[in-house]
């Protein structure tokens, strides 16, 4: 059986992202220039759509239910003429849980943790987080819904969640995956062989 093809957005920018400062499950809003990312990715959406011959209504769309991927995903469907808030969400899709490292910017923590800080280091993917998750751990949830996904789909999701879905698919390893950026106002696309950014 055919993998499903993906339309996968990452959140818009919160002032956390900004101030780079690590989100995990805090439901931080989108700021301004979120937003503005957000609307690109419905932008983006439609001329990919345009391109096949498809319509939005073909696709399942889900988010995960935290409010800036929300938001992202309400504003996609808005721009691809959809009503904004008939999609559904699925925790399985949250981003992965930073624990009590969650609101502080890595250079915070070099003062309070350096030592686990270091351990992360040595192995970005398998760290468990105090308080929090892995990635390896991300994977098993990510792997679980990628699994049960019955159609083609547009997902509003996360960094982390675009990251383990490219392991599982074993498009990047850990490795790569750990160290790669995963752009906000940008469409990632999964077809089956390999996935494309466009931006």
């Amino acid at each position: 059986m055919p993998r499903p093809l993906l339309y996968f957005a990452r959140h818009g920018e919160t002032d956390w992202n900004l101030e780079r400062r690590l989100q995990g499950q805090h439901d931080i809003p989108l700021n301004a220039l979120g937003r503005v990312q957000a609307a690109r990715c419905g932008e983006i959406m439609r001329d990919l759509l345009a391109r096949t011959g498809r319509t939005a209504e073909a696709f399942e769309f889900v988010a995960s239910p935290l409010g800036r991927a929300r938001e992202t995903m309400e504003l996609m469907r808005t721009g691809l003429g959809l009503q904004p808030r008939e999609y559904r969400t699925d925790a399985r899709l949250m981003e992965m849980s930073f624990g009590r490292w969650e609101g502080f910017t890595f250079a915070e923590l070099e003062a309070r943790e350096s030592a686990a800080l270091a351990e992360r280091e040595r192995d970005k993917w398998g760290f468990v987080l105090p308080g929090g998750e892995s990635y390896a751990q991300l994977v098993v949830r990510v792997r679980e819904w990628y699994e049960s996904l019955e159609r083609d789909s547009v997902v509003a999701s996360h960094g982390g969640v675009c990251r383990a879905l490219m392991v599982h698919l074993k498009i990047e390893t850990p490795e790569t995956a750990a160290m790669g950026d995963i752009r906000q106002g940008a469409v990632y696309v999964f077809d089956g062989a390999g996935v494309t950014r466009h931006d």
